[in-house]
This record gives C-alpha cells, structure tokens and sequence, in this order.
C-alpha cells in the first residue's frame, strides 16, 4: 500500500466520525429540541437547516467521502484474501449504503416535502409531529451508526493491515 492511500484511510476514519458526529447531534438532541418550538418553530428552523447544509464543509465532507468510498470499495474488494480487505470493503459499502443512500433515499425528500409545507397549515403541523420528526429521526439515527460502523471498520481493517505488514518485515529481518 502506498504512503499517499494509507494517509487517504487515515484521513477517511476521521472524515467518517466527523459525518458521524453530526448526524449523532441531530438524533441525539437536535430534532428532539426542535420537535419542542411547538411546531411551527421547529418546522422554520428544521427548513433553514435544510437550506445552509449546503454549505461547503459538510457537503465537501459528505459528498467528498462518498467518492472516496467507492475508491475504498475498490481497494477492499480487491484485497478480499487479507481479512483487512473484508473489513475495508465493508466499511465503505456501509457508508455508500447506510450514509449516502438512506440520505439519497429518505431524508432528502422528506426534507423537500417539508421545503415546500407552509407553516400556518394544520397539515404541516400533523406531517411534523406525526411523520417527519420520528422517521427522519429514525432513518438519521441510521446514518449515524453506519458512519461510527464505517469509521470503525476502517480502523480495525488497517490495524489489521499494517499488523500484518509489520509481522511480514519481522519475519524478512530475522
């Protein structure tokens, strides 16, 4: 492996805990703080947040490690004889999968849905309160655990790597 890929895991467990991290504030407290404005409150403020996270730094992180991940799929799939090459194949499969797709899939439309709500409506309030706060919290707590899984994978693959690149050199030292 070269230096310049073994940096790019490196910097891919960090980037996969960042993502994880944010995700983590929304479930864990974020909605659960918005989902007690009372509802027009939360809808406004969850409708702004849709909007700024297209800022650079997280999209660049988010979108960044999805191509990223491909090129780990790649480097796993092709090392499948080493038990490194499982555990990095499966922790960028689990980020393409579990982080970008549910993203994709889920909570991307449902925050279109909300995009378009006005909030002096009743029926914003019920697709809040009875839709959007538990199932875009649910499928986000997802993409929680397949980052914090990704960046743990990740980590245990090339600990494992480099275990065993270290045991090879001791065995030609000797």
């Amino acid at each position: 492996m070269s230096t310049t890929f073994f940096i790019l895991l490196q910097l891919s467990i960090l980037a996969y805990a960042l993502v994880a991290g944010v995700f983590l504030a929304f479930s864990d407290f974020i909605m659960r703080s918005l989902a007690l404005t009372g509802g027009a409150g939360g809808v406004e403020a969850m409708q702004v947040i849709n909007r700024e996270v297209f800022r650079w730094v997280f999209m660049a992180l988010f979108l960044g490690m999805a191509a990223v991940s491909l090129v780990i799929v790649g480097y796993g799939a092709t090392n499948l004889a080493h038990p490194s090459g499982g555990l990095i194949l499966l922790a960028g499969l689990l980020y393409l999968i579990g982080c970008f797709g549910v993203t994709v899939f889920v909570n991307v439309p449902m925050n279109e849905a909300l995009a378009g709500m006005n909030l002096s409506e009743d029926a914003t309030r019920a697709y809040w309160t009875g839709t959007y706060l538990p199932r875009w919290t649910f499928w986000n707590t997802v993409r929680t655990l397949a980052c914090g899984a990704s960046a743990a994978l990740l980590l245990f693959g090339l600990l494992s790597m480099t275990q065993a690149q270290a045991a090879v050199l001791q065995d030609v030292v000797r």
